[in-house]
C-alpha cells in the first residue's frame, strides 16, 4: 500500500502538469490568446532548441555571476552569523540593520550599482550577494542559537575553547538550518544575477531577455525562463548533494 501511495504521489502532479500544458497548447493553437502574447509550448521548445547555442553563451555569464556572488555571500554570512552569535554587542548592533535592509527592494537599488560600479560583472555580483546574504545569515544564526545550554556547559566543563565549542558542537548542530538557508539563497542567486543584468550589460540571460522582449519575441522570453529555471534547479540539486555528504549522521543510511 505504501508503494502504491508513493507511485500515486508522483503520478498525480505529473498528470496535472501535463494537463495544464495540453490546455495551454490548445489555447494557443486555436488562438484564444494571440500567439505573440502566449506562444504554444511546442513553439517554445522549438525556439529553445534553435537558440540553445546563443542561450548557453549568455547562461555561462549569468551562472558565473550567480556562483561567485553566492560563494561570497556564504563567506560573509558565516562571518557575520558567528560574530553575532559569539558577541552579543555585535548582534544588537547588526541584527536590526540586516532586518531593515531587507525592506528595500533590490530592483530599486540595482540602478545605483550600475552607476557606482559600471556595467560589468561587479554590480551583478553585488546584487547576488545582497539577495543571498540574508537567508543564509539568519538560518545559520538560528541554528547556532538553537544548541542546548546543557550541552554547551558540558563541553565547557571539559575545558573546550571557544573555537572547539563551535567546531565540535555549534557548527554541526547548525548545519541543517545552514543548508536550509543555502537552498533558499541558491534559488535566489540566478534571479539576482538576472535582475542585475536587466539594468545593463553586454551579456547574460537578463540582457538577452530584455533584447528579445523589446522585439516581442515572446517565445524566446519563455526559452530564457526555462534556462533560468534549469540553472536554479541545478544549483539547488548541487546544494542538496553537498548537504547529504556533509551530514552523514542524518543521511548516512538513506539512499
Amino acid at each position: 500500500m505504501k508503494k502504491l501511495k508513493n507511485i500515486e504521489d508522483k503520478i498525480i502532479p505529473i498528470v496535472f502538469f501535463a494537463t495544464l500544458i495540453l490546455i495551454w497548447e490548445m489555447v494557443s493553437r486555436i488562438e484564444i490568446v494571440p500567439t505573440y502574447i502566449l506562444p504554444a509550448p511546442t513553439t517554445i521548445i522549438k525556439t529553445l532548441i534553435t537558440t540553445m547555442p546563443k542561450l548557453m553563451e549568455h547562461a555561462y555569464i549569468t551562472a558565473m555571476e550567480a556562483v561567485v556572488g553566492f560563494i561570497i555571500s556564504i563567506i560573509f554570512a558565516m562571518i557575520i552569523a558567528i560574530s553575532m552569535d559569539s558577541i552579543p554587542v555585535v548582534r544588537k548592533a547588526i541584527y536590526p540593520l540586516i532586518i531593515t535592509s531587507q525592506t528595500i527592494p533590490i530592483i530599486t537599488i540595482a540602478p545605483l550599482f550600475a552607476i557606482w560600479f559600471g556595467f560589468g560583472y561587479l554590480p551583478k555580483i553585488v546584487i547576488v550577494v545582497l539577495v543571498c546574504f540574508f537567508p543564509i545569515t539568519l538560518s545559520l544564526l538560528e541554528g547556532l542559537s538553537s544548541v542546548e545550554t546543557e550541552l554547551l556547559n558540558l563541553i565547557k566543563s571539559m575545558g573546550a575553547s571557544k573555537i572547539e565549542l563551535y567546531k565540535i558542537v555549534k557548527i554541526p548542530a547548525a548545519l541543517p538550518s545552514f543548508f536550509s538557508g543555502l537552498k533558499i539563497s541558491a534559488t535566489y542567486s540566478i534571479m539576482g544575477a538576472t535582475i542585475g543584468e536587466w539594468v545593463g550589460g553586454k551579456n547574460g540571460l537578463g540582457v538577452y531577455m530584455m533584447r528579445v522582449k523589446q522585439s516581442f519575441a515572446t517565445d524566446k522570453v519563455f526559452a530564457v525562463i526555462i534556462v533560468i529555471t534549469l540553472l536554479s534547479v541545478m544549483i539547488l540539486k548541487l546544494i542538496s548533494f553537498i548537504e547529504k555528504k556533509s551530514m552523514p549522521w542524518i543521511y548516512g543510511n538513506k539512499k
